[in-house]
């Protein structure tokens, strides 16, 4: 009788055991924005507009209190969190830890990039150990930097390196991450680039077939048809804008809309003045506003929730 109660015991216990699941992956890719650019504390009156528009002034807010309070803890430093985890490959080095600020290219903990409230969504959302791979190099084109195999002509030396990075990160995710194990699900792909492809007509041109033909490819080589994919839009400094940038995001957008299982997210409400902001002549970079990257990391990441929430119905 008492094996017999010690199996049930057991048995009644594995659903819960099974919870912790799989470690899940989610790649973050894309150019210099989906690096950083949100400036968190840097204040010179010169050279950061006295802090206008850093996440530390932005969150005193008290209109938007509320949907800050989970970034700090009560004794005013940022929570590092121990469910979500971060792997970035930088030029100076290997960035790893628990998501909090400074997973950028940038030395020291001065800047975030979408990861960082993308990853409060995503990990709110999620039992399970969350990783994000993220990979992103300033300055690049899908027309050449990150070509992708079913373009033709010849592959991007970035499109390469990209794999190269999400490879090296699902291998080693034991050693680099011992806490969550080593099995994984991917989980998703998230693509924030457009700006140089805007400065070449034939690049411009090509996008949406380049961007479609990148997440075919990536879906192909990860083993993953179904991979949910957000496409984040190049909306920087709002909606008047010129035609090669309205260009750009109406191909993000159909690109979106070929592919099954992807959405595209429109940032252009998030975009703010550079009068109000840390980089004012940085509109490339959503002038340094912390809370641009902050928003566009929220919305990616709800409708990356949303996503695969549809993809299990």
């Amino acid at each position: 009788m008492r094996f017999v109660l010690t199996i049930l015991a057991l048995l009644y216990l594995v659903p819960s055991l099974f919870a912790v699941g799989k470690v899940q992956v989610y790649i973050l890719a894309g150019q210099s924005n989906m690096q950083e650019q949100g400036v968190v504390d840097l204040d010179h009156p010169e050279y950061y507009n006295g802090g206008k528009g850093i996440l530390n002034n932005v969150m005193k807010n008290p209109e938007m209190a509320s949907r800050y309070a989970h970034i700090k803890d009560e004794q005013g430093d940022y929570v590092i969190r121990d469910d979500v985890f971060v792997r970035h490959q930088t030029k100076d080095g290997l960035k790893t830890g628990g998501l909090s600020i400074g997973f950028t290219s940038y030395s020291g903990k001065h800047h975030i990039g979408p990861e960082f409230q993308l990853g409060h969504v995503i990990g709110d959302a999620t039992k399970q150990p969350v990783l994000l791979i993220k990979t992103a190099w300033g300055g690049k084109s899908i027309y050449k930097d990150f070509r992708p195999p079913s373009s033709g002509g010849e592959v991007g030396v970035f499109y390469k390196q990209m794999l190269a990075e999400i490879d090296e990160g699902l291998k080693n995710i034991k050693s680099e991450f011992p806490q969550i194990g080593k099995n994984y699900e991917l989980a998703g792909f998230v693509w924030f680039q457009g700006w140089n492809d805007m400065f070449d007509k034939e690049a411009l041109e090509q996008y949406e077939g380049n961007l479609v033909n990148l997440i075919t490819d990536v879906r192909h080589v990860l083993n993953t048809p179904e991979l949910p994919v957000v496409i984040g839009e190049t909306g920087n400094m709002g909606e008047e804008v010129g035609d090669n940038m309205k260009a750009i995001r109406v191909a993000q957008k159909r690109a979106a809309e070929r592919l099954q299982h992807a959405a595209f997210v429109k940032t252009t409400a998030f975009a703010r003045p550079k009068e109000e902001s840390p980089n004012v002549g940085h509109g490339h970079h959503w002038f340094g506003n912390a809370e641009s990257y902050f928003l566009i990391g929220d919305a990616m990441g709800r409708a990356m929730v949303e996503l695969r929430q549809l993809k299990k119905e």
